[in-house]
Order: structure tokens, then C-alpha cells, then sequence
């Protein structure tokens, strides 16, 4: 299987090296906007660097995009117009009207698309799913040191999209309202968010997102009745916690070590040669954004000021 990478950046060498450990790929080619990106990434992984987008999609099977969010529109029409199966990070778009002017074009050239909502891959998030059955409050932190790549997107759909994300996959009810608070401290977006959601079976979800902390945290707890459960996505540990008799049980439940890129990658791969239907749709990705961009314009419609 022929792939190209699109993006050259921080993501895109992490890509590029996962895709080298993934049997039967290989990387026929870079593209960047930056020549000298694509260069040293085309260097470091024995590749050839292209500077003509259209030459590079002649020479490959898939693409896979790592670029800025602002430019997979773009990308992605561009190589979806010449018929090829995409890849594409989160967030799919910069805009909801965007995603969907994408699904459209993807439904046309009849091209599979796979969305990059990694979280769903890690190993403590798989490990609980089959222990759960009603989940009806789940809350998530997610935590990091501020870093110039992904500041170009407010903190809502850098890191909160993760939750937003695995949040809808495990409530299936209704989204009816939004309450959501957030300001800015190092860039002219939102540095800080924090959005509790409430969905039409009584569900409510509670995530707090921040990019300018001290140390990085990826923390769920998901509630049902019988029990809730700690999945921990930075430390890749998952725990159920039980009450019986007035008495609190811990355990810890076994978690299948992989990486998740390789394995989301593989995924889309697999997905390819047998022509079925990804695990995260574009449709996954416009839900996705279409709430982030809804959690944006309640945290701009507060009285607090940026």
C-alpha cells in the first residue's frame, strides 16, 4: 500500500514514523508547504520530498493528513477529487461548512475517510468499554504545558475535541444544552475552557480543558449505577471503583499495551483493502467539531471578558 504524507510538522514525523512499523506500507512521498520540512522529513525516513501536490497523489494508493487544521479542507478535497482514500487528522476541518462540503465530496468520489480522534485507540479507553452499559455522568480533565503547535485552534478543538469526542461515542441520547466558561492567557484564542453538557436521557458530561498548565493530565471518570470507572489516557491505566455493603472496592482492569497512532493507522488500512466502514466517520468528526464550535460561541456570549 502506497501512502503520502501530507504535513510535515511535529504530528507528521510522528505519523511518518508509525507508518514505518506498520508491514506491507510504504511512505512513496512528503508534501509540505514548508520545501525545507518536507525535505528533512523525506531525509529522516528514507523518502522523497515533493514539491508538486498533483505528482505526489499520481504515485500513491492513500494519503494521510497532518497539517494544520486550516489546511485539510484543502488537502483533503484536493486528493479526494483525484480519487484517493484519506486519513485525516483531527479536527477533520477548520469549519463545520467545511466538514461538510468534505462529506459530500467524499460521498461523490466514493472515498474512504478516517478521522484521527487518537483517544479512541488508547489502550485505558478500550479496556473499559466492555465493562460499560449506562453511563449517565462522565467527567474528563485534559491537561497540558503550553506549546505553540496547536495554538493556531482554541483549546476547545485542540484538546477538548479529544473528550467531546469519546463522550458522544458513549452516550447515544440527544444533545440539548450547553454550558460552557473559558478565557485566554497566552494566545488571542481560548487558553481554557470548561463546558458541561446535558443530553436528553438525563446524561450529563462535565470536561475541562487547559493548555497553559503546570504538567499534562488525561483523566475520565465515566459513572453508571453499579459502579464508575478512572481511565487514565496519560498513564494508560483503567480502574473500576464498586460500593457493597458500604464498602469501596478497587480494581484495576487489564489494559492491552499498544501504540494508538499504529494502531489507528493500521486501522484505516485494513479498512481500505477491504472496503468497510471506519471505526471514526467524517460524520464522527463533523459531530465532533459542530460541538466544539458550539462550546466557542457560548464561552464568546459570556459576560466575563477574554
Amino acid at each position: 500500500m502506497k501512502i503520502a504524507l501530507l504535513g510535515c510538522g511535529y504530528l507528521g514525523k510522528i505519523h511518518a514514523k508509525c507508518l514505518k512499523e506498520i508491514k506491507n506500507v510504504d511512505i512513496v512521498g512528503v508534501y509540505d508547504i514548508s520545501q525545507e520540512a518536507a525535505k528533512e522529513t523525506a531525509e529522516q525516513f528514507d523518502t522523497v520530498a515533493y514539491l508538486n501536490l498533483q505528482a505526489l497523489l499520481e504515485s500513491c494508493d492513500i494519503i494521510d493528513i497532518t497539517a494544520a487544521t486550516t489546511a485539510h479542507f484543502e488537502l483533503a478535497a484536493t486528493a479526494i477529487r483525484a480519487g484517493k482514500h484519506c486519513f485525516i487528522e483531527k479536527p477533520l476541518t477548520a469549519t463545520v461548512d467545511e466538514a461538510v462540503k468534505l462529506i459530500e465530496l467524499a460521498q461523490k468520489h466514493n472515498t474512504i475517510i478516517q478521522v484521527g480522534h487518537v483517544e479512541r485507540y488508547n489502550p485505558a479507553f478500550l479496556a473499559v468499554l466492555p465493562h460499560l452499559s449506562r453511563p449517565f455522568f462522565i467527567e474528563a480533565q485534559r491537561l497540558s504545558e503550553f506549546n505553540r503547535r496547536g495554538a493556531d485552534v482554541s483549546v476547545v478543538h485542540d484538546l477538548m475535541i479529544h473528550d467531546i469526542d469519546l463522550v458522544l461515542s458513549l452516550i447515544s441520547s440527544k444533545l440539548i444544552d450547553i454550558h460552557a466558561i473559558g478565557y485566554k492567557y497566552i494566545t488571542e484564542t481560548i487558553d481554557f475552557a470548561e463546558a458541561r453538557f446535558l443530553f436528553a436521557n438525563g446524561e450529563v458530561a462535565h470536561i475541562v480543558a487547559n493548555r497553559v498548565a503546570r504538567q499534562s493530565l488525561r483523566k475520565m471518570c465515566i459513572f453508571q449505577p453499579e459502579a464508575y470507572f478512572m481511565v487514565n489516557f496519560q498513564e494508560k491505566k483503567t480502574e473500576k471503583i464498586a460500593f457493597n455493603d458500604h464498602k469501596t472496592t478497587v480494581t484495576e482492569i487489564p489494559i492491552l499495551e499498544h501504540n494508538a497512532i499504529v494502531q489507528e493507522l493500521s486501522d484505516f488500512i485494513k479498512v481500505v483493502l477491504h472496503r468497510s466502514a471506519p471505526k471514526i466517520t467524517m460524520e464522527d468528526g463533523l459531530n465532533a467539531l459542530s460541538i466544539a464550535d458550539k462550546v466557542v460561541t457560548k464561552i464568546l456570549q459570556q459576560n466575563a471578558p477574554l
